[in-house]
């Protein structure tokens, strides 16, 4: 048990010790003198009781008052610790202060004579931590409270039975700050009911009670979409608000008409949005891949933008037109499936049969089809939106996907040179002086700058400017000759418009050309009535 005898130690007699009074000269030169002295006091009776009496009081909490010390005055001399020095030879205690004394910094619980570890000391304050941590969301903050149920009271002051549905937009775009075409799903929401009416406070207690209020805008939009059931988004949840969209939006109007296009242009902008945010690629799009994407940025532009072809990120009307019309050229039998000897005709016969062949292989994506060797019109979204934009990572993983032939994450030289030898071939059949797939390699390496020299992984082609046409020059014919022509014209293109991509130009491209066809083949008709036809081709 280790002890601190900090107390007077004056207190020490020859006389309790039964020996004779020794001289401080002769302590000081005989130190070992000094420790058999004191252990010899240690082992005496009235010691020992003396300490377990001090032990004892200082477990009990109990003021320790020690006979004979100098901080207590007022104590017995006859109960004192003898000296075992002589009467005014003790040397001085060291000043006690609350700035000098480390032994003295802490407080002490009751007041205590004696400087001693011993001590009591009171517990420290505890820090009182805010909650940070709400399951269903965080309050709002009183301030904000009372402002949303001051504007919540002006939009339905005079409606005591509630809002109907064609009433609730304004509430979905001025208080809620959501895009107007989510109106219905979120008024359905609310009227679990099916009254046909949501209330004042019916509203409140979703909104507002349900911390709706302080959540950001992604959260929102993902709680409101979603099943009750579910953490994550199918594409079956994006239906109600296309839907809406499709009936209120003046740039669709002209659809109203024919719902058959109107149904493949909500799967056409459903099946874009999955292939670019839904990044793990298995039909479960989470909270967090909805905030990585661009998707509440494109629903509020394009609640905003009366022209929906204006909104070049998932629902442009135009591009969904390119896409359709691009589907119903390959799909000669129209049964809305395409196989091998259809894709090939792509392009222009742009693409190698090698390349088709791992396609239908399903390596980089499952078809939806559920029919061998057979690919349905999701399918074809993805295949075009790869192959017309070769610098979005989704493209990257899915062509990398098909030209790693044994699966390994890692691209050799003899899986590049596999495709490449079909490209060679049909340069020397066109005529076209062909270059040996040794020059290419060290074209290929130069462009992407791979960590390793050997192989190429999919981090080397994400890192490299230049990835999309690595793979035009193994298996796109077409785009490999434009590549080494170097378009003088499409690349003051790319400089004059640098926000646009490559499925924006693409799109852009495609699309005058299918209206001039259009132009043409009404005029040979004689009919003046262009929309109007080209809906019932279809286009």
């Amino acid at each position: 048990m280790d002890m601190d005898f900090n107390g007077d130690l004056a207190c020490l007699d020859a006389e309790l010790l039964q020996l004779s009074e020794v001289s401080p000269l002769a302590l000081k030169s005989n130190p070992c003198l000094a420790q058999e002295l004191f252990e010899q006091w240690l082992s005496l009776p009235e010691t020992s009781r003396l300490v377990k009496s001090l032990v004892n009081d200082a477990k009990a909490g109990a003021p320790l008052n020690i006979p004979g010390n100098a901080s207590s005055p007022n104590a017995s001399s006859s109960n004192s610790i003898p000296s075992m020095f002589p009467a005014g030879s003790a040397p001085p205690l060291s000043p006690r202060s609350s700035s000098g004394s480390p032994r003295i910094t802490k407080q002490r619980a009751g007041p205590s004579s004696l400087g001693s570890p011993l001590k009591l000391v009171s517990e420290p304050v505890k820090e009182l931590i805010p909650q940070f941590f709400f399951q269903n969301g965080r309050p709002p903050p009183k301030e904000l409270r009372e402002r949303s149920l001051f504007r919540i009271n002006q939009f339905f002051y005079g409606h005591m039975d509630g809002l109907q549905m064609n009433e609730f937009k304004a509430v979905t775009k001025e208080i809620c700050k959501l895009p107007s075409f989510f109106s219905t799903i979120l008024f359905r929401k609310i009227d679990v009911s099916s009254t046909g009416f949501v209330t004042r406070d019916a509203f409140v207690e979703y909104w507002v009670n349900g911390n709706m209020l302080t959540m950001d805008i992604a959260t929102q939009i993902f709680t409101i979409m979603k099943q009750p059931d579910r953490k994550y988004l199918m594409q079956d949840d994006f239906k109600p608000i296309l839907r809406e969209l499709l009936a209120t939006h003046p740039g669709l109007e002209f659809l109203q008409n024919t719902p058959e296009f109107q149904e493949r242009y909500a799967e056409t902008v459903i099946y874009r949005i999955f292939y670019y945010i839904n990044r793990a690629g298995n039909g479960h799009l989470t909270l967090r891949e909805l905030k990585r994407g661009n998707l509440i940025t494109a629903m509020l532009h394009a609640d905003e933008e009366e022209d929906i072809n204006k909104v070049l990120r998932y629902f442009s009307y135009e591009h969904f037109y390119v896409i359709y019309c691009k589907f119903w050229e390959l799909d000669t039998d129209h049964d809305f499936l395409i196989d091998k000897e259809n894709l090939i005709r792509y392009g222009n016969h742009a693409l190698t049969y090698r390349i088709v062949d791992r396609i239908f292989s399903q390596v980089p994506r499952k078809f939806t089809s559920n029919i061998e060797g057979k690919m349905g019109y999701e399918d074809f979204v993805y295949f075009i939106l790869a192959e017309e934009d070769k610098s979005s990572e989704p493209s990257l993983e899915y062509w990398f996907k098909c030209i790693d032939l044994d699966g390994n994450g890692v691209v050799t030289r003899n899986e590049m040179q596999f495709f490449y030898e079909e490209q060679l071939h049909r340069m020397e059949c066109m005529a076209q002086e062909p270059v040996l797939f040794e020059d290419i390699l060290c074209q290929i390496i130069d462009m992407i700058g791979p960590e390793d020299e050997s192989y190429f992984t999919l981090r080397d082609m994400k890192g490299g400017k230049l990835s999309g046409s690595v793979f035009n020059i193994l298996f796109n014919l077409n785009k490999f000759m434009a590549f080494e022509t170097r378009d003088p014209f499409l690349i003051r293109q790319e400089r004059e418009n640098p926000t646009l991509t490559e499925w924006d130009r693409f799109a852009h491209r495609e699309y005058i050309r299918l209206s001039m066809e259009e132009d043409v083949e009404d005029a040979s008709n004689g009919s003046a009535e262009v929309w109007d036809e080209s809906l019932e081709a279809p286009f």
